[in-house]
């Protein structure tokens, strides 16, 4: 009997792999390969090749090796420098809007190294790349860094010191917002395109928001837009529920410059501020705070 593996052996996933074993074993005990060959079904030539294996690497040489994959198309040198290009931005390569997808990377790839890759490949180079999928921030296209750190450098300090003189600093600005419907997806027949009725006019909501420095937010909505007479409304709401003097930043909008809020302000403990720049200052803020309503008259 030809016996089987030691237990001291572990079992072999590929058969062919076991065969190859037990020839070494057969080899060791004295056995010549063409007893060998004949013994397992094969030929003297493979026990021969399978003796040189193991004599050179030992047993491992006759395990199951796994067939190598296919070579990389780009080369490791050619890896390292894909960040760097993909840092320059997607707009320095002809595309439109600094956003980086497959399909552009793929193109990218094409052009730098004229090397072919499917979109759905490059998902792989660019998690090596230690990119990952992200939802950009947004900042105004109108946003001048120069101006802000100018104005952080220069204004913000002198207006501090508003607080020597116990004002509360208030940022205060309007905003308006559409109720637009929601871009979905869904599954359909292929080919036909499926269709979604939505209205033609959309529902409008104008607000009017404050903020201290410290983080506390005042806001008011309205379904109109916010005139003259409503930015008053709002400022004496403002002043019930902050105590003290206050020095509001605002921009240069034609509703904070008109007669009647100047009027209020010269009544009432305010002063004001309106930067050139503050319009470029302005980025979204998430915060809790607290809506402001018109008093109830009895």
């Amino acid at each position: 009997m030809l016996g089987g593996m030691s237990k001291k052996e572990p079992l072999p996933k590929d058969w062919r792999e076991g065969r190859r074993l037990r020839g070494w074993q057969l080899y060791q005990q004295g056995w010549k390969q063409k007893d060998i060959a004949d013994a397992l079904g094969v030929t003297e030539g493979a026990v021969s090749q399978w003796v040189r294996r193991a004599k050179k690497n030992g047993p491992d040489g006759l395990r199951h090796q796994p067939p190598p994959g296919p070579q990389p198309k780009l080369a490791e040198e050619q890896r390292a420098q894909l960040p760097g290009l993909l840092a320059k931005g997607s707009e320095q390569y002809g595309f439109r809007g600094e956003v980086w997808t497959t399909a552009r990377v793929a193109v990218l790839i094409k052009q730098q190294f004229g090397v072919r890759y499917h979109p759905a490949h490059c998902s792989r180079l660019l998690r090596a790349a230690k990119h990952s999928v992200q939802k950009p921030a947004e900042l105004a296209t109108q946003r001048n860094e120069e101006a802000i750190k100018a104005w952080k450098e220069e204004h913000w300090p002198s207006l501090k010191k508003a607080e020597q003189e116990k004002r509360q600093i208030v940022f205060v600005d309007e905003s308006g917002f559409y109720l637009l419907p929601m871009a979905v997806r869904t599954y359909a027949p292929v080919g036909k395109t499926p269709v979604l009725r939505v209205p033609l006019t959309y529902d409008h909501i104008s607000a009017i928001g404050a903020l201290t420095p410290e983080g506390r937010l005042f806001m008011q909505t309205q379904e109109r837009s916010y005139k003259r007479p409503d930015v008053v409304d709002f400022l004496r709401l403002l002043l019930r529920e902050i105590p003290g003097k206050l020095l509001i930043i605002w921009d240069g909008s034609t509703i904070h410059r008109c007669q009647a809020v100047k009027d209020f302000l010269a009544e009432e403990r305010c002063c004001t501020h309106s930067p050139g720049t503050f319009a470029c200052l302005c980025t979204r803020v998430q915060s809790s705070g607290r809506r402001l309503e018109p008093a109830q008259t009895p």
